[in-house]
């Protein structure tokens, strides 16, 4: 980290040279910028100055929408070379053509911006090809080597703790696997609640009960399901009972424990979610653009829909550009309850 006088010359000149270095937040307005920013400089004494976006705003700081810190040049370009080439192998040496920026600064500047390494991100895309290969029947190894993994114990390694099961289990439906689940009835309708071992993986919406387990089996169709009864001591019914006290009463939002099962680039879009404030909403470019990537608002989308843990993993609070509601999994009239209820709280 550069000293203040360093910090305060750099911005003095505007010098581009020195974004991505550092970035400066000030105190009076609450947001953070790049030494490059062209908005009129604060006085010294109300600046403060970070080495990650990540550190500015954990001092409640929020990106400057004038410069856009978290939009490091050359990683949108790093992330989509990624993508179109996810089942081959890919060295930082091959990033660093394309983006222009050293090895070691990609390393660095990727995980600032999108929360995983380069090599993290490759990962869940082929996770989730993976995924996509084996609940479409695909032949295991097949499967395996189409996603780019170079052997099935590399897989292996890599899988734990995201599809939660071996992948001849996935393709099969889960079989052998159990998950609990517990309907209940709040204000909002009907609540499915199922979880694994490792915490609650869905939280579904619905008016009809037969309805609610058909999307807990369309996910795993193999697996064990095991109604939790109201009169069990099971863990799981005091998980619901807290939420539904949460969504039909205004009691404080229950401390739940979660297995998000996703890709890593999935994974960090509903950890943002879940960042956002009750009575806060964004657009998608906005969520984008705070993310740091403003050019994945579709990909950014994506994910939101893909969220299975509603109101938990808040993709509610997330609305088109127009203002207008947008699209939401479990109906519209929902989405327009929970933001209403959420200000009329926070009021």
């Amino acid at each position: 980290m550069f000293n203040d006088e360093i910090c305060l010359k750099a911005i003095e000149a505007r010098n581009k040279a020195f974004d991505g270095k550092f970035y400066y937040g000030v105190i009076t307005t609450g947001v953070y910028c790049k030494p490059s920013c062209s908005s009129r400089p604060a006085l010294p004494e109300n600046m403060r100055f970070f080495e990650t976006c990540d550190e500015a705003e954990r001092q409640d700081l929020r990106p400057c929408k004038k410069c856009n810190p978290r939009d490091h040049n050359g990683l949108v370009d790093v992330a989509d070379y990624i993508e179109r080439h996810a089942d081959e192998k890919i060295t930082l040496d091959d990033l660093s053509e394309v983006s222009g920026l050293s090895p070691h600064h990609i390393q660095r500047k990727f995980k600032a911006a999108y929360g995983v390494s380069p090599k993290e991100y490759q990962n869940g895309l082929r996770l989730e090809r993976l995924k996509t290969s084996l609940k479409e029947g695909d032949d295991i190894s097949g499967a395996i080597y189409e996603a780019g993994y170079g052997s099935s114990s590399r897989v292996y390694e890599q899988i734990d703790g995201h599809i939660g099961m071996t992948p001849k289990a996935y393709r099969e439906g889960g079989k052998g696997e159990e998950i609990s689940y517990a309907i209940r009835k709040c204000s909002l309708g009907l609540i499915i609640m199922a979880a694994t071992d490792r915490g609650v993986c869905m939280i579904h919406f619905g008016d009809k009960r037969d309805e609610l387990i058909n999307q807990l089996k369309s996910e795993y169709p193999n697996a064990a399901l095991v109604e939790t009864p109201p009169s069990s001591d099971d863990h799981l019914n005091e998980w619901i009972e807290a939420f539904e006290r949460h969504i039909s009463h205004g009691a404080a939002r229950p401390d739940i424990p979660l297995h998000l099962n996703g890709t890593a680039f999935q994974i960090k879009v509903w950890r943002f979610l879940m960042s956002v404030k009750p009575g806060e909403v964004l657009s998608y470019k906005e969520q984008a653009e705070r993310m740091g990537i403003p050019k994945a608002v579709r990909a950014v989308a994506s994910a939101n829909a893909r969220n299975n843990i509603g109101v938990l993993v808040p993709c509610h609070r997330i609305l088109r550009g127009d203002g207008s509601l947008g699209g939401f999994r479990w109906g519209l009239d929902r989405k327009r309850a929970l933001i209403d209820t959420e200000r009329r709280m926070v009021k």
